[in-house]
């Protein structure tokens, strides 16, 4: 009796110690009134995007000073997105898991414990055999290292998707960006015509009430006048839509401090001459081709035997023994072809998709360089040959009109043409301005090395660290 109790006694001791090393659940409710009060606090003045500026700034990314006091730039908008975007919280977050996979991947399995209790029918002293054993598994078929390779594969293929979806967010921001000044420009540019047609409409009045205008002719003004204002109602309309677009894609609210400063920047030539190799996407796949190779070399792994080895001890009729308890699986009937013939398929798509994405990558920039080209040449005509002249028509038509010589419809007609010259001028800006964002998009950011890592955020703040 004493020596079971003392077995007990052990055997008590023996599980709260291993129980004591279990991680305990602790629960988390949702606070949706707690995330909406942060979310109303973002601002471009957060102290989480003007740290990230200068992390983003020492790591090598040309980017400009970030300074939101006198406006937000396209570049700095950027910055904003890669701290608050809601996408890229999720990306960073997945990656998270990935990586939590890879921190304890590869470890041995938890030995087990086992017993048997058998009782003798026949009248004996000692009626129960009891039999307990421990069993260990013994990895000599070396896929707990190939494991570990593989998670690690998949952390690095998972950080590069993270960067590539900044990549792919700074992309959208600069194409609702370019949206946002079109219209916004547009706007401007007819208030201009509105302004200038303002004079003009009472000027041509005064003409026809003196009988040296028809008086058809400054009606046509008035009408004019009329549309244009209606033209312009209807810009400020998208302007406005595309500029909560853009906050939506930086991750502030709709009452959160914003003063943008649009423009629509020219490309330079700083591109020219780059391969694909730099691509983000191409990167990602060849990372997630490395992930299938390893994962095809753990299944090869599976199909050789781990021994299991482990201590044995039983009483019968009050006498003890002790021995160890041996097993081995033997690959003759399963042999994890499944597993294999699965993951050889996975590695060949893998292969597929990096070969086929490379085709469509240099097909897709050879498409943006041959329309950037295209404008380019278009912009410098409207720009340089067509605008002057009809600038040159409209100054003569008015000086005829004022000195009541006529030509009122020459006159109107001359500032319509100008005015959809320059609305014209603004949108091939921003066509080849999409052009080369699209051509800079598909070569990746020329910066970024392979052993760089992209930028991850807290769970609950969305800040950023480098």
């Amino acid at each position: 009796m004493q020596i079971s109790i003392i077995r007990g006694s052990l055997t008590l001791v023996g599980l709260s110690v291993v129980l004591s090393g279990c991680q305990r659940y602790q629960p988390r409710s949702l606070d949706p009134e707690e995330h909406r009060a942060r979310w109303l606090e973002r601002s471009p003045q957060s102290a989480g995007v003007v740290e990230f500026a200068q992390q983003l700034a020492d790591s090598g990314d040309p980017v400009s000073e970030y300074d939101p006091s006198d406006g937000i730039t396209c570049a700095e908008a950027e910055l904003i997105a890669l701290v608050f975007n809601p996408e890229l919280r999720l990306a960073r977050l997945r990656a998270g898991v990935t990586a939590a996979t890879a921190e304890h991947a590869g470890l041995w399995d938890d030995p087990e414990f086992s017993i048997d209790f058998l009782r003798i029918t026949e009248s004996v002293s000692t009626p129960w055999v009891i039999t307990p054993g421990l069993a260990f598994t013994i990895p000599i078929s070396g896929r707990l290292e190939v494991e570990k390779s593989r998670a690690d594969a998949a952390l690095r293929a998972e950080l590069t998707r993270v960067a590539e979806d900044e990549w792919r967010v700074r992309h959208e921001v600069r194409q609702i960006w370019l949206a946002w000044s079109a219209a916004l420009l547009r706007a401007q540019e007819t208030s201009r015509l509105i302004e200038s047609m303002g004079g003009l409409t009472d000027s041509t009045t005064r003409l026809a009430e003196a009988g040296e205008l028809p008086r058809t002719e400054a009606a046509l003004f008035v009408i004019e006048r009329s549309q244009r204002q209606q033209e312009r109602t209807r810009l400020e309309g998208e302007a406005a839509v595309a500029e909560q677009r853009l906050r939506m894609l930086l991750g502030l609210s709709p009452s959160a401090p914003l003063e943008l400063l649009p423009s629509i920047d020219l490309p330079n030539d700083s591109v020219e001459g780059r391969e694909i190799a730099s691509s983000l996407e191409l990167r990602q796949l060849r990372e997630e081709y490395e992930v299938a190779e390893h994962a095809l070399h753990r299944e090869i792994r599976k199909q050789y035997p781990d021994l299991t080895i482990g201590p044995l001890y039983e009483t019968d009729q009050g006498q003890s023994r002790i021995g160890f308890l041996g097993a081995i699986p033997l690959p003759i009937l399963n042999a994890n072809r499944q597993g294999i013939a699965e993951a050889t398929a996975e590695r060949e798509l893998a292969h597929a998709a990096f070969e086929t994405t490379a085709e469509q990558l240099e097909g897709s920039l050879a498409v943006a360089r041959a329309e950037s080209r295209m404008l380019r040449a278009e912009y410098e005509e409207l720009a340089s040959v067509i605008g002057p002249m009809i600038d040159r028509q409209v100054s003569d038509a008015t000086r005829l009109v004022e000195l009541g010589e006529g030509g009122g419809l020459v006159l109107l007609e001359s500032l319509i043409r100008s005015h959809d010259t320059k609305l014209n001028i603004i949108d091939l800006r921003r066509e080849l301005a999409l052009a080369a964002a699209e051509e800079h998009f598909l070569l990746g950011p020329e910066w970024q090395t392979t052993e760089s890592t992209p930028a991850s955020a807290d769970a609950n703040e969305g800040e950023v660290t480098q």
